[in-house]
C-alpha cells in the first residue's frame, strides 16, 4: 500500500524560535523537536494540510515543520507499532489506536490528556453516507436499497480500513434501528456484501476507485463525499435515516508527549481555531463551539447509534470484527478476506 508522505518546511530563522522548542533529537526519530511526525488515516490527509498551515500561522506554530504519513487506518497503526516515527496520531477508530496502547507507545489514559480531555480524545465526528452517480439513477433512498438487483457497491476492506468497519457496522445497526432482529440484520449485511464489487484498502482509495468508474454506489465518510462534491465530482449524496456516529480518536505518542511542538499542535487540533478548520473540511467538530457551524450542511439522522450505546469497542469488535465476528464471517464467505 502506498502512503502519501509530505514534508513542509517554514523558511524562518531558527534563532527566532522559542528556546523551549530547541531541544535534542526526539525518540521518534525526528531530526529536531521543531518537526512533528503526524500519522493518520487516509481521509484526514487534506484536512491536515489546512490544519498545519493554520497552526504554523500561530505564535506556537512559528517555525514548526511536519512529516506526514496517511493511509489505511489499521495499516498505519501497525506501521507505527513496527517503528514508523509518530508524535501525533489520528485514527479512524479506537481499536486502531489501541494497537499503539498495547505496544506501550500511547498511554492507556490517552483520552484524558490536554485539550482533548474535554471531548474524550475524539477530535472529529462524522457519519456514513451513500454516494451515487449524479442524479441518483438507481433511485437509492437509504440502506434498504443497497441489496437491490443491479447495485454495485464500493466500500473499503475492513481488515485494513476503519472506514469499512464503520460502514458495515452502520449497515447492521440500520436494520436494528428499523426494528429488525439480529438474524435479519446479519442477513441484510450478507446481501449488501454480495453486491460489493470492490474493496480498496482505505476510504480515500475507495473514493478514487468509485470516481474512476467502478461501481454505482459508494459507502463513504460524509466528509469525503462532501469534499468530492465540492471539488466538482459528478455524484449525488444520499443521507440515510439511520446511522452510527463515527468518532475519530487523536492521541500523542510517548515521543509526542516529550515534544513541546507536538503537544502544542495536538492542543491546536482541539482548539476553537483548529476545530473550525476541521469543520471547513466537512468533519463534524467535537467541541460545543463548532457544533452549530455549517447548520444545514450536516444532516441529522432520524436514528443515531453510538459505539458506547452498543456496549463499547470491546463488545463491538468481538461481535463484528473478531475472527468469529459477524462481518468477518460474511466477508470470508464472499471471498474478500482470508
Amino acid at each position: 500500500m502506498k502512503k502519501s508522505t509530505t514534508r513542509r518546511v517554514m523558511g524562518l530563522a531558527v534563532a527566532l524560535l522559542p528556546l523551549s522548542l530547541l531541544a535534542v533529537t526526539s525518540p521518534s526519530g525526528a531530526s529536531s523537536r521543531l518537526n512533528v511526525n503526524v500519522v493518520g488515516y487516509s481521509v484526514v490527509s487534506s484536512a491536515f494540510t489546512a490544519l498545519e498551515k493554520g497552526f504554523q500561522a500561530t505564535h506556537a506554530g512559528n517555525g514548526i515543520t511536519f512529516t506526514n504519513s496517511f493511509g489505511a487506518s489499521t495499516t498505519q497503526a501497525e506501521d507505527v507499532v513496527a517503528g514508523e516515527p509518530a508524535d501525533v496520531t489520528v485514527f479512524s477508530d479506537v481499536p486502531d489506536l489501541n494497537l499503539l496502547v498495547g505496544a506501550g507507545l500511547v498511554s492507556k489514559n490517552w483520552a484524558d490528556y490536554g485539550a482533548g480531555s474535554a471531548v474524550n480524545g475524539f477530535v472529529t465526528d462524522s457519519v456514513v453516507v451513500i454516494v451515487t452517480r449524479a442524479g441518483n439513477p438507481l433511485g437509492i433512498t437509504g440502506w434498504n436499497s443497497l441489496t437491490n438487483s443491479g447495485v454495485q457497491i464500493v466500500t473499503p476492506d475492513p481488515i485494513s480500513s476503519g472506514s469499512a468497519r464503520w460502514n458495515l457496522l452502520a449497515a447492521y445497526q440500520s436494520q436494528i434501528q428499523q426494528g429488525k432482529t439480529a438474524a435479519q440484520a446479519t442477513s441484510f449485511v450478507n446481501s449488501l456484501v454480495a453486491n460489493v464489487v470492490s474493496e480498496p484498502s482505505s476510504g480515500s482509495k475507495a473514493l478514487t476507485t468509485f470516481e474512476s468508474g467502478t461501481g454505482n454506489v459508494l459507502l463513504a465518510y460524509e466528509s469525503d463525499a462532501l469534499n468530492a462534491k465540492a471539488a466538482g465530482q459528478a455524484i449525488s449524496i444520499v443521507d440515510p435515516a439511520q446511522n452510527t456516529l463515527i468518532q475519530n480518536p487523536a492521541a500523542l505518542t510517548s515521543s509526542g508527549l516529550t515534544s513541546p511542538a507536538a503537544v502544542a499542535f495536538y492542543d491546536y487540533l482541539f482548539s476553537r481555531a483548529g476545530q473550525a478548520v476541521w469543520v471547513s473540511q466537512n468533519f463534524r467538530g467535537t467541541i460545543p463551539y463548532v457544533k452549530t457551524l455549517k447548520a444545514g450542511v450536516f444532516y441529522a439522522p432520524t436514528r443515531l447509534a453510538t459505539v458506547s450505546s452498543l456496549g463499547g469497542w470491546g463488545k463491538v469488535t468481538a461481535k463484528f470484527f473478531s475472527p468469529t465476528g459477524i462481518v468477518t464471517k460474511i466477508e470470508n464467505a464472499h471471498g474478500y478476506t482470508s
